[in-house]
C-alpha cells in the first residue's frame, strides 16, 4: 500500500498530509506513556513486515497486519505507522517523504477500520472479528489507494483497478493471519486485545 514518490497530484498529497497531521494529533493524545513500549514494538513489526513486497505499478502489495495493529493499538496505530513509514522512506527509500502523508493516512484509516470492526462485534465472536479486522483493513486501504491514484491522474484508473483486484486475495490472507494472532493474544495476553478494543 505504499504509493511511490512522484505519482500523486499536489491536492491529493496536501489532503493526505492534512489527514495525517490530524490523525497524529489524536493518536498521540490517546497514547498513554505506559503504552509506548507496545506502540514501539508494533511499529517495528509493521516496519519489518511491509519490507517483503511485490511491486505492482506505482504501488505494491505486501502483508500489512494493519487490522492487528488497529486491534492492539487503536488510535495509537497512526503514530506507530507514521514512524515505521518515515524510517522506511529515510533508510530504504521505500515509499517517499512527499507521499508519506497519503501513505500514513491510507494505512492509518485501514488500521482504524480494523479496530472499529473488532470493537463492534461481541467478544464471543472474536474469531470472526479477528478475521474481519484483517480483511476490512486491507480492503479499506485498497479502496483509499485506488481513490488516491484515480483522483491524482485519471490515466491511472487501470493501474488503480489492478491494485484493488490484487488486494482481494491479500485481504483473505490477512484476515486469516489476524484471526490466528487474535487467538494467540486472547490466550496469552487477553488484556492487550480486549481492553484496547473496548470489549
Amino acid at each position: 500500500m505504499h504509493i511511490s514518490e512522484g505519482v500523486l497530484s499536489a491536492p491529493v498529497l496536501a489532503a493526505g498530509w492534512a489527514l495525517t497531521v490530524a490523525g497524529l494529533g489524536v493518536g498521540l493524545r490517546k497514547t498513554p506513556t505506559e503504552e509506548l513500549p507496545k506502540t514501539a514494538l508494533v511499529s517495528g513489526a509493521l516496519f519489518l513486515i511491509s519490507l517483503v513486497h511485490v511491486p505492482l505499478g506505482p504501488s505494491s502489495i505486501h502483508l500489512t497486519l494493519l487490522g492487528m495493529a488497529g486491534v492492539l493499538l487503536g488510535w495509537s496505530a497512526i503514530p506507530a505507522l507514521f514512524t515505521a513509514l518515515l524510517l522506511q522512506g529515510l533508510l530504504l527509500q521505500f515509499g517517499g517523504l512527499l507521499s508519506l502523508g497519503v501513505n500514513t493516512a491510507v494505512m492509518g484509516a485501514a488500521a482504524l477500520a480494523g479496530y472499529g470492526i473488532f470493537r463492534v462485534l461481541p467478544r464471543r465472536f472474536y474469531l470472526l472479528s479477528g478475521f474481519a479486522a484483517g480483511f476490512i483493513a486491507v480492503m479499506t486501504g485498497a479502496v483509499l489507494v485506488t481513490a488516491a491514484l484515480f483522483f491524482s491522474n485519471g490515466n491511472l484508473a487501470l493501474t488503480a483497478g489492478l491494485i484493488f483486484a490484487a488486494n482481494l486475495p491479500l485481504a483473505a490472507v490477512e484476515g486469516f493471519i489476524s484471526m490466528l494472532l487474535v487467538i494467540f493474544f486472547a490466550r496469552t495476553l487477553p488484556d492487550h486485545v480486549f481492553r484496547q478494543a473496548g470489549i
